[in-house]
């Protein structure tokens, strides 16, 4: 078997955006203090701040949505609209990227849950034969390990010519509303080398192909499009009404942002609109579209047990290590912040588009934010902020 040189950092780039909204935290962490006892925390004028600072720093606009003991609070900074002027609004629907697999994790859970799969069978148990080449074989990659990212298979958005498709200016003009089928995208992968061996210890590697791999195996399953499974199982019984699977829909739901990439070298190049693009070159690895109410009402209902049973939550949360202070489940990754506080969620890019969305493990406190470009801006700092103050 032919392994490429092992891959250990963290990436949730879903198309080869260079906005990094990954929850890195520093090395060591402070003992653990309640959020609200921390310095500032609770009053989110420290996230207010943070948010002002992803503007000050080039980031078009954010919007950000939070809910602890104290309700629900809300706020925007800079521009939705940069020809108009427009401010961004706290009921903004935006591509979610990454934050997708967290939906699809679920509903493989689910379907474990039902008897209908196992996280032990392998991909060709439910693929046969698409997973195979240049050193990749289905035969020997489990469920568990898509959903994990320990199974070595190649990120196709890593492919050079992958990237210049849909990273560069010329690229993305031209095949911005281009199809892509999820067979295309794991063949993309298909033609490189494996990272490392399936389940290969203390070796972890994220791959977007894991999740296209993923969605295709709930189609297998269930003999439904991905996107309707997460719409009758997570969707409709949550009642998240700003969140959808769009397949090959390149429009946003209104109200809406516009989304802006440069598509080139930062300083040279200009803020492209991108906000319109046919999402299927993500699939289940980051098609989604949502807006910060719903992903927060998602994620406090996962961890709060209400769409997993407990058995399924706990295989969810149960962890490998990805960096210090970063564990990652199956499609959730667990962060300690520098104030000690832990919180659970994803984080995801997309051309034009950073979001994250977090919560602690008992779904008391929890925030989601979006940027609205792509190529500045600190979300890891508004993390911080809103958890820990400052």
């Amino acid at each position: 078997m032919r392994i490429r040189t092992a891959v250990t950092a963290v990436t949730t780039a879903v198309t080869g955006a260079v906005l990094s909204v990954a929850l890195a935290v520093p090395a060591a962490a402070a003992p653990l203090v309640p959020a609200a006892a921390a310095d500032g925390a609770g009053d989110h004028r420290a996230t207010r701040r943070a948010m002002q600072a992803a503007v000050d720093a080039g980031v078009p606009g954010v919007t950000a949505t939070a809910r602890d003991a104290r309700g629900t609070w809300s706020a925007t900074a800079g521009a939705g609209d940069l020809r108009t002027g427009r401010k961004r609004s706290p009921h903004d629907h935006y591509r979610i990227g990454s934050l997708t697999k967290t939906f699809v994790a679920t509903v493989v859970l689910q379907l474990e849950a039902e008897g209908r799969l196992s996280l032990d069978d392998t991909v060709d148990t439910w693929l046969p034969g698409l997973v195979t080449g240049n050193g990749h074989d289905g035969t020997r990659i489990t469920l568990r390990q898509l959903l994990n990212h320990t199974s070595g298979v190649f990120n196709y958005t890593d492919d050079e010519d992958y990237r210049r498709t849909y990273s560069t200016k010329e690229g993305f003009l031209a095949h911005r509303y281009a199809t892509r089928t999820p067979e295309e995208l794991v063949r993309i992968a298909l033609a490189h080398e494996p990272y490392f061996e399936p389940g290969t210890p203390g070796k972890w590697a994220y791959s977007n192909t894991n999740y296209v791999l993923a969605a295709l195996v709930i189609e297998k399953a269930t003999g439904r499009p991905y996107g309707e499974e997460i719409r009758r199982r997570i969707i409709e019984p949550l009642h998240l009404t700003g969140t959808s699977v769009p397949g090959t829909r390149a429009l946003l739901p209104r109200p809406s942002s516009r989304a802006y990439a440069k598509l080139g070298p930062v300083a040279t190049e200009p803020a492209h609109d991108v906000t319109y693009f046919n999402p299927s070159r993500a699939f289940g690895a980051g098609e989604m579209i949502s807006n910060s109410r719903d992903l927060n009402r998602f994620y406090r209902a996962l961890l709060r047990g209400r769409l997993l049973p407990s058995k399924q939550l706990a295989e969810m949360t149960t962890t490998v290590p990805v960096g210090p202070g970063r564990d990652y489940g199956l499609g959730l990754m667990r962060v300690t912040l520098s104030c000690g506080v832990t919180v659970w969620g994803h984080s995801g890019n997309t051309t034009g588009s950073g979001t994250a969305a977090v919560t602690t493990e008992d779904g008391r406190h929890s925030l989601a934010f979006n940027f609205n470009g792509d190529w500045s801006g600190d979300g890891n700092a508004v993390v911080q902020a809103e958890f820990c103050g400052g």
